[in-house]
């Protein structure tokens, strides 16, 4: 927020004078949305009214064609991760980390959270290192964008580590179709795209 120039009191007064719309058009497209990252506020400070730090949560629906749900550890096991330590530099109120199967808008989902924010991206393989399914081409590839893009706002985190995460979901999901329809002649003049979702 602060690192936007805007204040907890703008923040709510734009976010309640655009309420009626979201409501009505943006709020319902969600139960429809494979990915979902959800912006909520911190559970490791109680009474933050500042919103510095924020607690960020990736839904990925399961059973989705071409698409497999990131996952801490264990994929379908319900995981809480504290990272800091010797490892993962953490100031207050540190980072901590959440896996698990949950149901959103009826459809079965796998949720990734993180509350907190990265001291140190370049530490940030540590926390990578434990993440599987996440449609890198290569090991440290998210730690390197993110680290790329430091100064971004919500590099720090779960806004800009869940986006770049994303990213590569949308890049392989792209792939995967492409090398599909180039296995499979198709006289159809739609696009490579077009073709493989239909």
């Amino acid at each position: 927020m602060a690192e936007r120039g805007h204040s907890l009191e703008s923040i709510k007064a734009s976010i309640q004078a655009r309420k009626p719309d979201f409501d009505a058009y943006i709020d319902p497209q969600k139960q429809h949305a494979d990915v979902v990252i959800e912006v909520l506020p911190t559970q490791l400070i109680p009474d933050d009214d500042e919103g510095n730090v924020l607690r960020v949560r990736l839904i990925m629906k399961e059973e989705v064609r071409h698409f497999s749900p990131v996952y801490l550890f264990d994929e379908g096991s319900t995981i809480s991760w504290i990272p800091c330590g010797r490892k993962l530099t953490c100031s207050y109120p540190g980072i901590k980390f959440f896996y698990g199967p949950h149901t959103y808008f009826g459809h079965e989902v796998s949720v990734l959270e993180m509350d907190g924010q990265f001291d140190r991206l370049d530490e940030l393989i540590y926390v990578e290192s434990h993440l599987s399914n996440m449609s890198t081409k290569f090991y440290g590839e998210v730690t390197q964008q993110m680290l790329k893009h430091a100064d971004f706002p919500g590099s720090k985190n779960g806004t800009g580590f869940f986006q770049t995460i994303v990213a590569f979901k949308i890049r392989d999901l792209y792939d995967q179709i492409i090398t599909i329809n180039a296995n499979s002649p198709s006289s159809s003049s739609a696009s490579p795209v077009v073709q493989a979702m239909a």
